[in-house]
């Protein structure tokens, strides 16, 4: 049961700054949610599969938690949960480090500034690092089959969402600058020396 209460407090103060960060940016005329509009083919297939998937994971997760009858060991249900933990941090720093430059998606038309300073020097995508974890950590403590499966899908598109959509996006309007901090910075985690 505690690793029940753990989980759901974790997630909920995940969406709770997801949420809270967008409606913030709402009210300051920001449209967080790029995800798919005005986008076409291969970045709008990515965006839009990754945005309905990061829909239906949360419920797959629920449903799990909830009706979880597994056997896993109690050292990796542990693990799981501090996984967790640590990506819930890891994406709330990243939120509140990028400020008002944070979207869901990328439009060419908003104009941001490029974040390297803070958690954005050990990691080029710390937000998606923080989903990535929570996932697998929810995946750790309550173990299914089903789970993997739309857990292993979602971690795919948020991938495909970085390489395809994210880096040429950042390539196009930081240019050199961000040349220079991907060759310093890892695109998951870690500084290249």
């Amino acid at each position: 049961m505690i690793f029940k209460i753990i989980t759901l407090g974790l997630m909920a103060a995940f969406y709770i700054c997801y949420f809270a960060k967008m409606i913030s940016q709402r009210k300051q005329g920001i449209s967080t949610d790029q995800l798919g509009k005005g986008k076409t083919g291969l970045v709008k297939f990515v965006e839009v599969t990754l945005k309905i998937s990061t829909y239906v994971l949360p419920i797959i997760q629920f449903i799990s938690i909830l009706w979880y009858i597994g056997t896993a060991h109690i050292a990796l249900r542990i693990i799981g949960c501090v996984i967790t933990a640590v990506g819930v941090l890891t994406f709330i720093l990243s939120v509140a480090q990028m400020k008002d430059n944070w979207r869901a998606g990328v439009q060419r038309e908003d104009k941001t500034n490029l974040v390297t300073t803070g958690i954005y020097s050990i990691s080029r995508n710390p937000a998606f690092l923080g989903f990535d974890l929570m996932y697998i950590g929810i995946l750790f403590t309550f173990f299914n089959w089903y789970l993997c499966s739309a857990t292993g899908f979602v971690l795919l598109f948020f991938h495909l969402q970085i390489v395809n959509v994210e880096e040429e996006f950042l390539m196009e309007a930081f240019g050199e600058e961000y040349i220079k901090y991907k060759a310093k910075v890892c695109r998951y985690i870690g500084r290249k020396f």
